[in-house]
Formats: C-alpha cells, sequence, structure tokens
C-alpha cells in the first residue's frame, strides 16, 4: 500500500476540488508537505459572501438581493477539561470579504462582542476537534445599491432562510430555494439568472431544507414536498395537524420534521412591562412533537417519542443537530429554541444575550429558560477554559 505522502497529485487536486468550507483545506494541508503544496490556504468553494442576485421575477420593490453563508461548528478540547469547565462548544462562523472571523451565537444572528479581553487574537484549529453541523445561508433584502460592490455599504430591508445547493466544484453554479412573501417557494438557478415561483399548494410553506442532494419544502399543515424544479414538486409526506408552526431539519442520516405549538397570551403572562400597539399579537412556545420520513415508500411521517442522545437546535435561519454525548453534564433528548418572552433567573452576561434561548425536554414537556441551565448554557458562552488558554493574544481574530 503506497504511503499517504507518495499519493498522485492528479489525485489530490481531485480530492481538493470538492473542499466546501476553509476548514477542510486547513486540515488537508496540515497532513504533510506534499499535500500542502497541493492547495493554496485561502482556496476553498463556497465564498463566505456571493455576488449580488438580481431581482428579476420575484420582486419589484428591492434593488436586488446578496447571499451570505455561515457555518455552525462544534469545537472540542483534545484534553479531559477541568472540573466545571464544558469540554464542547458551539459557534457559528462568518469570514468577511477581508478574511476576518466573527463568531456569533448559532441561535442567531448577534455576534459575540465585545469578546473577553483574554479571548485569542489566533487560534490554530489543528489543537482541537472540529466538527461541522451546518450550513447557513441567508438571503438580504436591499432598499438601495451599495457602492464598489460591498455588501454592508447596502440596507438591509429583510433576511429569510435559503436551502442552497452547489452544483459545480468552484461554486459558480448552484440552484437556491426559499420561501416568497407570499408564501410560495421561489427558485433561482444561477445558470438562468433570474428567480421563478412554484405554482404548488394552497397552503404557505414554513421551511425549506437540503437533504442529501434534495430540496425538501414542508408547508403550514406538515405536507412535505420533494422539489426538483418549478415544475415538479412532489409529495412525500401527508399533513400532520396539530402544531402552528413546522420545522425541518436532518438528524443523524434521517429527515425530521418538528411541530411547534404557540400559544397567545397577555403581556402580564409575559412578564413585560408597558402596552404593546393595538393588532400586536404575542406568542409563546408551550411545546414541540418531533416526527421523522418513513423509509418503506408510505408517504406519512412516524412520531419520534425519544430523540436518545440527539439534541435539535431550531434557530432563526437555520437548524440542526448533536449528540450529547462527551459533553459535560449534558444530556440527550431535548430541543433548543428561541422564545423573545422568556424570564431568567439570574443574571446574564451582556455579551451573550441568552435569554430567548429555551430549552424543551422530551421526556417531562418541560420548558426551561437557557440561561437557568448552566451545564447547557456552557455550551454557548462563556468561551471554555481552553479555548482562552489556546492561542495568540495579540493581533487580530483569525482561524489558522
Amino acid at each position: 500500500m503506497a504511503e499517504w505522502a507518495h499519493l498522485p497529485r492528479d489525485l489530490l487536486c481531485l480530492i481538493a476540488q470538492r473542499f466546501e468550507t476553509p476548514f477542510d483545506t486547513m486540515r488537508f494541508r496540515s497532513v504533510c508537505s506534499s499535500w500542502r503544496s497541493v492547495v493554496n490556504p485561502k482556496r476553498h468553494r463556497s465564498p463566505g459572501r456571493f455576488p449580488f442576485l438580481p431581482n428579476h421575477g420575484i420582486s419589484d420593490t428591492t434593488w436586488g438581493f446578496y447571499l451570505t453563508k455561515r457555518s455552525v461548528f462544534r469545537v472540542e478540547s483534545p484534553m479531559e477539561p477541568s472540573i466545571g469547565d464544558t469540554d464542547g462548544w458551539l459557534i457559528k462562523v462568518e469570514e468577511d470579504t477581508r478574511g476576518m472571523i466573527k463568531i456569533s451565537n448559532p441561535m442567531s444572528k448577534s455576534y459575540f462582542k465585545p469578546l473577553p479581553k483574554d479571548f485569542p487574537k489566533v487560534l490554530n484549529l489543528l489543537n482541537f476537534s472540529v466538527n461541522e453541523l451546518c450550513q447557513e445561508y441567508v438571503l438580504h433584502y436591499l432598499n438601495f445599491w451599495p457602492v464598489s460592490n460591498r455588501p454592508g455599504d447596502a440596507g438591509d430591508l429583510y433576511r429569510e432562510k435559503v436551502a442552497y445547493k452547489c452544483l459545480n466544484y468552484d461554486g459558480s453554479e448552484f440552484i437556491l430555494v426559499t420561501i416568497h412573501v407570499s408564501g410560495r417557494l421561489a427558485m433561482f438557478k444561477s445558470g438562468d439568472g433570474r428567480w421563478s415561483t412554484v405554482p404548488h399548494t394552497a397552503l404557505p410553506y414554513d421551511d425549506v431544507t437540503l437533504f442529501k442532494g434534495d430540496f425538501y419544502a414542508v408547508d403550514n399543515s406538515g405536507a412535505t414536498f420533494l422539489v426538483e424544479s418549478q415544475d415538479k414538486v412532489t409529495l412525500v409526506a401527508e399533513a400532520v395537524f396539530g402544531g402552528d408552526k413546522k420545522i425541518l431539519l436532518e438528524s443523524n442520516g434521517e429527515l425530521l420534521l418538528v411541530d411547534m405549538y404557540l400559544t397567545v397570551d397577555s403581556e402580564e403572562n409575559f412578564g413585560l412591562d408597558g402596552e404593546l400597539p393595538e393588532g400586536i399579537l404575542q406568542e409563546k412556545t408551550v411545546g414541540f412533537k418531533v416526527f421523522k420520513l418513513r423509509k418503506d415508500g408510505i408517504k406519512k411521517w412516524t412520531v419520534v417519542r425519544d430523540l436518545g442522545n440527539t439534541m435539535l437546535f431550531l434557530g432563526e435561519n437555520c437548524s440542526f443537530s448533536a449528540l450529547a454525548s462527551g459533553l459535560y453534564g449534558v444530556k440527550g433528548n431535548c430541543i433548543f429554541f428561541t422564545d423573545g418572552f422568556l424570564c431568567c433567573s439570574g443574571d446574564e452576561d451582556d455579551v451573550f444575550k441568552g435569554s430567548d434561548i429555551a430549552i424543551f425536554f422530551l421526556e417531562d414537556g418541560s420548558i426551561l429558560p437557557l440561561c437557568d441551565c448552566s451545564e447547557y448554557s456552557n455550551l454557548f458562552w462563556p468561551p471554555p477554559h481552553w479555548i482562552i488558554s489556546s492561542g495568540v493574544h495579540d493581533g487580530h481574530l483569525a482561524a489558522v
């Protein structure tokens, strides 16, 4: 058997063409000098920001759109953590146009800033176990054209989750599926250069996702469809009535449907001060049901009563799952979600605005604010001690 260092250069180039993140490139280059010579350290397929997208076929009230990508990672300590310190950290990472790394709450779009004074400015991620949990794509509606082709200069009217599928190795060809403001699906193909709406289903869609290379969409009834093109939409699971919002996500190789139950109540019961404008309803999450797609060809969802060691995370623009194994004091069979009407019993770090995150425990149906569950809260903030003590403490924030 040939040694890894002596693999043909042509084969290494083919492997490198399939990288999706800069972390793939980093780990490839760390194997040996011959592998490192094949790939430029800045080369990776999907950029953090994409070219501007036209509004043709979808909107007459915006200048256009731009698409951003963020990745959610689980970073683990290479050594046994100290008592009271978590051995895993969940972060959302975005690389801007200048190559700077921004770290944010994986459940929202809020950046962690200011970072602690002793937070390392340079992190060598080769020192840790880093696993990518999901990729988040967000479509931004612009209300005026930016200067010098810089998205940050443009007004940001609206954001919407996008399911993204790359069609070639360099990312120049792709397909997007999102939910139009009308509740219908909208599709963008880079080769066509325009949007098209999908004239299907009378009910508005709740969510879209990419699962095993295919687009799936779920409407408000729970009916779920395979979306192959604007003209070909196939039912894969019948309706699941009961809840108020449907969310799709992949977990352990299976497609899950999470049905969120909401209630409407007065501001007094939510612990709010003052009065809201007339006509504004307040919704609070009161429960969930989880289903998985059957694999025997029967177009139905099957109830999942126990997630085992799995935790589900329902973020603002992406949903993902992670295993609780190896995390100190943390158990699976729970769902993390955002809810704007939670009250914590204790103080909260100003940097981490986590009071809108809660945990639903499937075992007994209880809901607790994240900030009242220290073992779970430590997955997000503050940064673990083994992160603080690992890097260079001057310069700019970067991952190497």
